[in-house]
């Protein structure tokens, strides 16, 4: 159980970095990872809230932490990598589905980024299917608990 708790606390830190770094960075380097494309569907491809700062940050927070918590730092930057991915195919399938940014699909919003990363660490955590996907349902609860917290203190701008 300390290994899915230590891997929750490094993805919550892959997906809290890109918000801290917007609050304290604002705009700069806020350039959108997609380019600003637009599919044939007339939709972005991931959306101008995808940037490339949120994503270096969102892979470096969890390689730093991985070693206070004993795991290699290439276990960080998996997990740090595997949520950036998740989000981004979340936020690709959301375009498609028409869904504006920001909107909220719960499930769509937290699997992805909580699975993909998970499934990439497992062995280094000594994770089983199922416990990757006892993760899965964890971080599914806690995040759309701890996004309302977030709201709270004015981290995120919508409470999900």
């Amino acid at each position: 159980m300390l290994q899915i708790a230590l891997l929750l606390v490094l993805v919550g830190a892959a997906n809290t970095a890109p918000l801290v770094a917007k609050k304290v960075l604002g705009s700069r380097w806020a350039t959108p990872i997609d380019g600003g494309i637009v599919l044939a569907d007339g939709a972005p491809l991931f959306g101008a809230s995808k940037t490339i700062r949120g994503v270096l940050v969102g892979v470096l927070a969890p390689a730093l932490l991985a070693p206070i918590f004993g795991y290699a730092l290439v276990d960080g930057v998996l997990v740090g990598a595997g949520a950036m991915g998740g989000d981004l195919l979340s936020s690709f399938c959301k375009r498609r589905m028409k869904l504006p940014p920001s909107s909220r699909a719960v499930g769509l919003d937290q699997l992805p980024e909580v699975l993909l990363p998970a499934w990439l660490v497992r062995d280094a955590f000594g994770l089983g299917i199922a416990e990757v996907a006892l993760t899965g349902g964890l971080f599914l609860v806690l995040e759309v608990v701890l996004a309302k917290v977030a709201f709270r203190i004015h981290l995120r701008d919508r409470p999900y």
